[in-house]
């Protein structure tokens, strides 16, 4: 008698999985605002007339900028851990 146990898929602990690049900046201006984005990170699609739609195009783009983002995203994921902000809604 043979019993297959498929081996688990090996993930590195990735705290962005799961979460969209869009769900990641909607959060971010929620938080933060575009003012404040701008400030931390300065591009173009965060100070003048910025859309989501443009600044998902940007970020797609360039992985420099996407990565800022990210972790930037990251880093508030630690401190904000106990208030349930878990972005599923």
């Amino acid at each position: 008698m043979t019993t297959r146990n498929p081996k688990p898929i090996a993930h590195p602990r990735d705290p962005l999985h799961g979460i969209t690049l869009e769900n990641l900046l909607n959060q971010m201006v929620q938080r933060h605002g575009w003012r404040e984005l701008a400030r931390r990170i300065q591009i173009r699609c965060f100070m003048f007339n910025p859309t989501v739609k443009s600044s998902l195009t940007f970020l797609r783009k360039n992985p420099w900028a996407r990565k800022k983002v990210e972790d930037w995203f990251i880093g508030e994921l630690g401190t904000n851990a106990g208030d349930g902000g878990t972005g599923s809604d």
